[in-house]
C-alpha cells in the first residue's frame, strides 16, 4: 500500500460541501432570529417592565427603579389588598402608574387621625414612614379600585383622582431589577384586617 497516495475530491463534490455548510449557516441564523423573536413576543405577553418616576411610592419603591410586571396575575386570580399594580392612570391613560391597591369594589375607605380605615377597621401599615396628613372618605364602585401611593402625602392616587377601573390594570408589580443593589422581590402586604 502507497502511503503517500492522496485522495482526490472532485471540484464539484467540493462545492457541495462548501455551499451546503453555508447554507446550514443561513439556516441556523435563521432558526436563532426566529427563536428571538418568539421569545421576545412571549416574554412581553406575560409581563411589562417600567420604571418607577417620582417618590409615591417611598418607601416601598425608589424612583428610578425599574421593575418587571407580571401581566397574567390578574387574568388568572382576583386583586388583594396590599398587592402593588402598575396600571394607566384614568385622566391619560398613555401614561401608567404604579400604586398599592387599598380598597376592593364595594369597600367602603376612610382616612381620618393620620390612619386609613376600610370598612371600619384600621389598617396596619407599617410599611409607611409618616402618618397621612389629610381625610375623606370613598366607596369603591364595581369594577374599580381605589389605590394609594405609600408616600402617602406627595402622592396623586385615588384620593385625588377617583377609583382605577380594573380594566386599566396593566399587572402586578413582581420585582425591581435594576439598579442591581436593588434587586429583588417586591413585598405585597396583606390587609387582611380589612375584611366585611
Amino acid at each position: 500500500m502507497d502511503t503517500n497516495q492522496i485522495e482526490y475530491i472532485p471540484e464539484q463534490a467540493q462545492s457541495k460541501r462548501k455551499r451546503s455548510g453555508f447554507l446550514r449557516i443561513v439556516v441556523d441564523i435563521f432558526e436563532t432570529l426566529v427563536l428571538s423573536v418568539v421569545l421576545f413576543v412571549g416574554v412581553n405577553i406575560i409581563s411589562a417592565r417600567i420604571r418607577v418616576d417620582g417618590d409615591s411610592m417611598v418607601p416601598t419603591l425608589i424612583s428610578g427603579e425599574y421593575v418587571v410586571v407580571n401581566r397574567l396575575s390578574y387574568r388568572l386570580g382576583n386583586p388583594h389588598r396590599g398587592d402593588i399594580i402598575v396600571f394607566h392612570f384614568p385622566r391619560n391613560p398613555a401614561e401608567e402608574y404604579i400604586k398599592r391597591i387599598i380598597g376592593l369594589p364595594g369597600d367602603v375607605i376612610e382616612v381620618m387621625d393620620g390612619s386609613v380605615y376600610i370598612n371600619g377597621q384600621p389598617l396596619d401599615e407599617r410599611y409607611l414612614d409618616v402618618k397621612v396628613n389629610y381625610t375623606g372618605k370613598w366607596e369603591v364602585p364595581q369594577g374599580q379600585l381605589f389605590v394609594l401611593g405609600d408616600n402617602r402625602n406627595n402622592s396623586s392616587d385615588s384620593h385625588d383622582w377617583g377609583t382605577v377601573p380594573m380594566d386599566y390594570v396593566v399587572g402586578k408589580a413582581v420585582m425591581v431589577y435594576w439598579p442591581p443593589l436593588e434587586w429583588g422581590l417586591i413585598d405585597h402586604v396583606k390587609l387582611a384586617n380589612a375584611a366585611r
